[in-house]
């Protein structure tokens, strides 16, 4: 764990130096300017730690705005380093001159990251038409609103919460299925924040399983905090839900790297029916005895530059067939 955050580490500070080097390095700027922009590299690429270390205190308040601050700057890095790189392999300061090239990187970047602030705290709902082959006629229209990766913190508080559930109610769903990442917090800390999740509401139930975050901020607390919510809770467990004739088995699992960390939460290797394969290869396995298997996925694989190797978003949903 140390030698990878070593390493991480390492990476994002050259990556600012390359970015400082790009910005300020052939700039028409005089020294005291040149030396104020270095020091803003600086504390761009200290922002991601600032972030952590202030977040792992249990009495933290979610309102501080330190964290905000640091995630917000963080989230400006990365578009930095994505904008310089870009530059560069299009070859931009050629036809636009060093100073200007150096104002379009900059305020690209912080146009988007407005932007994309501004986005993050409007809900948005995704239709999933799912074609199932033989299907039976009492599972005809069943509807599952799923929700994930909320990330209830520093940047994200009561309000967004409120419009995800209010959004959420108003699909008139059949079952909800809160698949993981709830909060970048403990429990404690973040248990007004999150409330308005208890007034979620699905005639079949609300379903939880952890993310990979739920094991940053103490997973089983937030296992209970969830059940108290009136979440069932599936923990590499699977719930029989009936409709009429038919039948759906719903599975959860954990995430794979993350659940180490917790006696009780690893998932075993070995496939089995109903249960998901791990993430990165998502998919819904295969089914026995008349039954059609769902499996709560934890989030699709995204890439955040530089911390993960880029590739493509494993497809949240994908169709199938059940037995006739």
């Amino acid at each position: 764990m140390v030698r990878r955050l070593l390493l991480v580490g390492t990476v994002w500070l050259l990556l600012h130096v390359y970015v400082g080097v790009r910005l300020l390095g052939h700039a028409p700027l005089a020294a005291g300017w040149r030396a104020l922009g270095w020091a803003g590299v600086l504390l761009l690429a200290l922002a991601p730690f600032a972030a952590f270390f202030s977040g792992r205190a249990e009495r933290a308040s979610p309102r501080s705005p330190l964290p905000a601050a640091a995630f917000l700057a963080m989230g400006l890095s990365s578009l930095l380093i994505v904008f310089a790189l870009a530059a560069d392999l299009l070859q931009m300061s050629a036809w636009l001159g060093p100073g200007t090239i150096s104002i379009v990187i900059v305020g690209g970047a912080l146009v988007l990251l407005a932007v994309g602030a501004w986005r993050a705290r409007r809900p948005a709902v995704v239709r999933v038409a799912v074609p199932i082959a033989n299907l039976p006629a009492d599972l005809e229209g069943f509807r599952i609103v799923q929700l994930s990766d909320l990330h209830i913190g520093a940047t994200l508080r009561r309000a967004f919460v409120e419009r995800v559930v209010a959004a959420a109610n108003g699909l008139a769903p059949d079952l909800i299925a809160l698949t993981g990442d709830v909060a970048d917090g403990f429990p404690p800390v973040l248990r007004d924040e999150v409330a308005p999740l208890g007034r979620l509401a699905a005639p079949h139930g609300k379903f939880f399983v952890t993310g990979n975050h739920e094991y940053y901020w103490d997973a089983p607390a937030w296992v209970r905090e969830l059940e108290r919510l009136g979440f069932s809770a599936l923990v590499n467990a699977h719930r029989v839900i009936r409709r009429g004739a038919a039948r759906l088995i719903l599975a959860g699992v954990t995430d794979h790297a993350a659940s180490r960390r917790v006696p009780g939460h690893r998932r075993a290797r070995r496939r089995r029916p109903g249960v998901a394969c791990p993430p990165a290869q998502e998919r819904v396995c295969g089914a026995r005895g008349g039954v059609r298997p769902a499996a709560l996925r934890t989030h699709p694989r995204r890439s955040v530059f530089p911390f993960q190797p880029a590739g493509p978003a494993v497809p949240a949903v994908r169709g199938g067939s059940a037995p006739a």
